[in-house]
This record gives C-alpha cells, structure tokens and sequence, in this order.
C-alpha cells in the first residue's frame, strides 16, 4: 500500500500535509492499542461521482466502539463525517480506502488513560482488492486457525479497537507462513467465528449461514449490506453457530468485509469447497454487490454519501438504518466545487 498519492490528513479538526501528520512516541496508543477506528470505501459510482459507502453505519459503530471503551471523541458525528468528506476531496481521489481513528494521546503512560486526550485522525489512500483482483473469481485458499477468537467478557468483539487486531495479526501471519492467502478463527467454543479481517458466509443446500454476533465476530458493515442483498434476492439467510466441520462440507463459503468486498473461498484446510471454484450463489452475491457500489445500479437502500453535492443532484440522501438516541443525528454539508 504506498501512500505516495497522499497529499493531506485531517487531524484534529483541520487538515495537514502528510509529511506533518505525526504523533509523539510516547502516545497511549502506541504502547497500549487505545484506538478505535473504521475502514471505509469511497467507490467512483457511474451517477454520484464520488460517493463514500455506508459513512452513516460506519459513523455510528465508530461512535459504539467509543462507548463501549468510555473515550469520550471530541468531535461530533456530523464533523467526523464532513471530515471524511474533506479528506477524499483534499486528496483528489476518486475511489479510496478512508481509516477514521480515534485514540488516546500524548500525555502519561499507564494503564489507566483517563488523563490522555483523546485525538481523531482521519486518513485515506488507494488500496486495491484486498485479496487479489484473481481472488474474485478464482476463490482464495484458507485455512482454520490455530488462534481462537477472544473469550467473551476479554476484549468486546463489537468494538473495532485497534488492539484486537493483535489477534488478526497472528491469524494472517500464520497462514501465510503456511501458504493460505487467509485463516478463520474459531471462537472459544469452537466455532466458526471470522478470518482475519472478514466476516464469514456458508452456503449449503440453497441457503447461507453466516456466524452470529455472540461468536465473538465484528459486526460487519459489508456484513450487513451482503445479508440485506441476499434476502432482497430471496434467500434464505440464517445467523447461527456455524461448527467447524461445516467448512468441509459447505457447497459455497465466502467472506466479506470492507477490504476485501465479496471475495469466493476455494478451500480450507486443502480442502475444496464444493467444485473448488466460485459458486453460482457466491456469484450472484457479488455480482449485485459490484453492481451497487459502482452505480450500475439505484442506490435502493440509500447507502452512499456523495462527496461533491453538484453530482448529487437528484440523488436520495443517505437514510438512517435506525434512530440513533445516544449521538446526534447525522448531518453533513456535501462539498461543492
């Protein structure tokens, strides 16, 4: 991922060139993963120009993820969102990986961060498909971990802290000493929980099972977005505990996630899934999801946020997936130019 096309990141409430954008080395976060953070898509879509995918959710689990660790972000939603905005326009991008995070500072070490301000970083760059442009027609080669996903009441899986991916580091590592392109880890009880930085999708006899959030999984956006999907298209989508033996036997398996969209898995552990080879339902799957990011077809489910309001003339604004009681209500000035 080079970030030689980088001209500016947004920092604490204004934007800075990239060569500036620097923290000391004694920052909380450094020594002990005192972060929260988004991955977001922004997708060059036929009639938007620009537009930044699912920013509403992204916002309100970023805000979750804050609760949840009882750093208090000193920005609003409104304003990270605008942030995120500026950021892709300040960079002239039109399709880009955006990185909200936000962190304990600079101050004192220890445990206890209460006494470290927290700061807000928003970032963004070009980073291709995930796990190779190959990977999503060939399938990718998995394997099942020999790192388990964290024990409830350990780490909360439902916060996207940078901490947690500690874990994620040693599942990939391990598979690519291996020679898989990706591991899924099992949850403390063995089951199926999620890969690296994906969530997981079983399909067996027509219908698609994917873990729930009591597996010590994320709660993925593109998660949601690909379950939305399916059912629109009339299958049946069931989150359940998923045990291990049924990657071997499954007719499909895929992941999703924002890196790697929807990307078909060939194998674990050797095995071959179902023919070895992307599946007819994998396919439908992600062939109407690429056909919504890119704007081949309506925005139905009002998921993108345009950057630059003359290319949203006509354009449904994004809608609230549900009220959001504890932060504002989200609202965001598009950008002209």
């Amino acid at each position: 991922m080079p970030f030689e096309e980088v001209k500016k990141i947004w920092m604490n409430g204004e934007l800075v060139d990239f060569a500036d954008a620097k923290i000391h080395v004694l920052t909380h976060a450094i020594h002990y993963g005192s972060g929260l953070f988004e991955g977001i898509r922004c997708y060059n879509t036929k009639n938007q120009g620009p537009a930044i995918f699912r920013l509403v959710e992204h916002m309100r689990r970023l805000f979750d993820s804050c609760k949840i660790y009882r750093m208090p972000i000193p920005f609003s939603a409104a304003e990270i969102t605008q942030a995120c905005l500026d950021t892709v326009a300040a960079n002239d991008f039109k399709e880009c990986y955006l990185r909200p995070v936000v962190y304990r500072g600079f101050y004192s070490l220890g445990v206890d961060p209460s006494k470290c301000p927290v700061d807000v970083v928003v970032g963004a760059w070009n980073w291709g498909k995930y796990l190779g442009p190959e990977a999503l027609e060939l399938g990718v080669d998995v394997r099942v971990s020999s790192w388990n996903r964290m024990a409830p009441n350990t780490f909360p899986a439902l916060a996207k802290a940078t901490g947690n991916y500690m874990n994620s580091i040693l599942i990939r590592q391990e598979a690519a000493i291996d020679g898989y392109s990706e591991g899924i880890a099992l949850d403390v009880n063995g089951y199926v929980s999620e890969g690296s930085g994906e969530n997981v999708f079983v399909v067996r006899d027509n219908r698609i099972f994917t873990p729930p959030l009591g597996a010590s999984i994320l709660a993925g956006i593109t998660r949601s977005a690909v379950i939305r999907i399916a059912r629109d298209m009339g299958f049946e989508c069931i989150e359940g505990l998923i045990p291990r033996e049924m990657l071997y036997i499954a007719d499909e398996l895929f992941f999703s996630g924002t890196a790697a969209e929807v990307t078909p898995v060939r194998s674990v552990d050797r095995i071959p899934v179902g023919n070895g080879r992307r599946g007819p339902i994998t396919e439908r799957i992600q062939k109407e999801f690429f056909a919504y990011i890119n704007g081949e077809i309506p925005d139905r489910y009002g998921w993108f946020t345009p950057v630059y309001a003359e290319r949203a003339a006509g354009a449904r604004k994004p809608a609230l997936a549900a009220p959001f009681p504890l932060i504002e209500q989200y609202r965001f000035a598009p950008i002209t130019r």
